[in-house]
């Protein structure tokens, strides 16, 4: 098997060298019939999601894992028009903490992006793809998934159908006894909950190694006696701290609130998703969500959609609800969620790159000059909106680390360079 490191100069900027020999293409993964063993990626190996490996994965994650349909419905996709901007990919910035300036075409390579879409002004001036990606498929939102499902939420309260100032017992009283048992659902939606519950991808004893144990739809191994599946897991997550106290990142904030919006509605997220959002908005795809071994969709990073699908959940975000001259929610949903949470709160949780920001309802907000706001996912996934550049900027792609904290230097200068640029084309 391929073992291969991935290496960053002195400002913490990844070899282009290293992305160019990692390419799906290059490594030929999964070509032939059947493929050499030696590339093979397959759901027994419990690598495939490591690097190089996940460069090839995060296209194809319905080949390792059950999934349930976001169906788009029937109706003919609803194209958006073009306009392409040449020179966006000479645009310049300085990574954060860096000297030296960088092209927003040699950022594509620094962040190992597979996809990148930007729209201004209600048209794309820039669309490219890399790696495992092109426009026919399909890619792994990861948690930008919590983002929709934090929308799903918004939507419910606005509309009158969920209470966030109720406690989550009092929906789904299996809940009662552990940490989120007398959280409200305001809290678990902006992740000021108290759980005893660790996040620490680099770390193979963390507690999301055990959920993702838990949520495996493959068979358990002999001796296992753990929690089966994401509800009978959550129902086990312990309290650490106050609620309300300060931000920390937890997935399993997410399916809970997956699994309100289930108690509430009567559909699971998947059927929601489409019946709101994906067959009204003029997709050209369908989108699918894993599920664990209990068709439980994973509200909290189980998304996979086209690029295109998502930067119009960018305008929708972007125009408050309206896309194609239709309203598909109220503008209150998309107002709330620009307000943000409370930035002394989420400071505690010590992001150096998102100083002054914020989370509400699973979105982030920079809080910068332009009010822009965000989806992200780990390994560089985002869906970043800026409302006074009239900017949405989907990237998707396969970063060697997960923490976006170590692409993000590369990344949030960028997007505000390209969007100072667009604006400067139409003064």
């Amino acid at each position: 098997m391929l073992a291969m490191t991935a290496r960053a100069d002195s400002e913490g900027r990844m070899s282009p060298e290293t992305a160019s020999a990692t390419d799906p293409s290059v490594l030929g993964w999964m070509r032939g019939f059947p493929p050499p063993p030696e590339k093979l990626i397959t759901q027994p190996d419990s690598n495939y999601f490591s690097f190089p490996k996940l460069r090839w994965s995060v296209c194809h994650l319905r080949e390792f894992l059950p999934t349930e349909q976001v169906s788009r419905g029937l109706e003919a996709p609803v194209p958006m028009p073009y306009a392409l901007d040449t020179g966006i990919d000479a645009v310049s910035f300085t990574p954060l903490g860096g000297n030296d300036s960088m092209t927003w075409k040699e950022s594509l390579t620094a962040n190992f992006t597979d996809g990148v879409l930007i729209i201004h002004q209600g048209k794309i001036v820039y669309e490219r793809y890399f790696g495992c990606l092109d426009e026919t498929g399909q890619h792994g939102a990861m948690s930008m998934t919590k983002s929709i499902t934090g929308l799903l939420a918004e939507i419910l309260i606005v509309e009158g159908a969920l209470d966030d100032s109720v406690l989550v017992a009092s929906i789904i009283p299996e809940l009662s006894d552990s940490a989120f048992g007398d959280a409200t659902v305001r809290q678990v939606m902006d992740m000021t909950t108290g759980l005893d519950f660790s996040e620490d991808y680099a770390d193979p004893e963390a507690d999301v190694w055990l959920y993702s144990a838990a949520a495996s739809p493959m068979p358990k191994p002999a001796g296992y006696v753990g929690p089966d599946g994401y509800f009978e897991y959550l129902q086990t997550v312990r309290p650490a701290g106050a609620h309300g106290a300060r931000f920390a990142y937890k997935t399993v904030n997410t399916d809970v609130l997956g699994w309100i919006i289930s108690r509430v509605t009567g559909e699971e997220v998947t059927e929601l998703l489409s019946e709101r959002i994906w067959s009204r908005m003029g997709a050209e795809q369908d989108a699918y969500m894993t599920v664990d071994g209990k068709g439980a969709p994973f509200a909290g990073g189980g998304l996979s959609a086209g690029l295109r699908d998502l930067g119009r959940i960018g305008l929708l975000m972007l125009n408050q609800g309206v896309i194609n001259d239709e309203r598909l929610f109220p503008a209150e949903v998309t107002t709330s969620i620009r307000a943000g949470g409370d930035r002394a709160k989420f400071a505690k949780a010590g992001y150096d790159s998102l100083r002054g920001g914020s989370y509400r309802s699973m979105w982030w907000l920079f809080h910068n000059q332009h009010g822009a706001f965000a989806a992200r996912g780990v390994h560089g996934q985002t869906v970043y909106v800026d409302p006074v550049a009239d900017m949405v900027l989907v990237r998707f792609a396969s970063f060697p680390t997960a923490k976006n904290a170590d692409i993000d230097p590369t990344s949030l200068p960028a997007y505000e360079a390209v969007a100072k640029y667009l604006m400067s084309r139409v003064e």
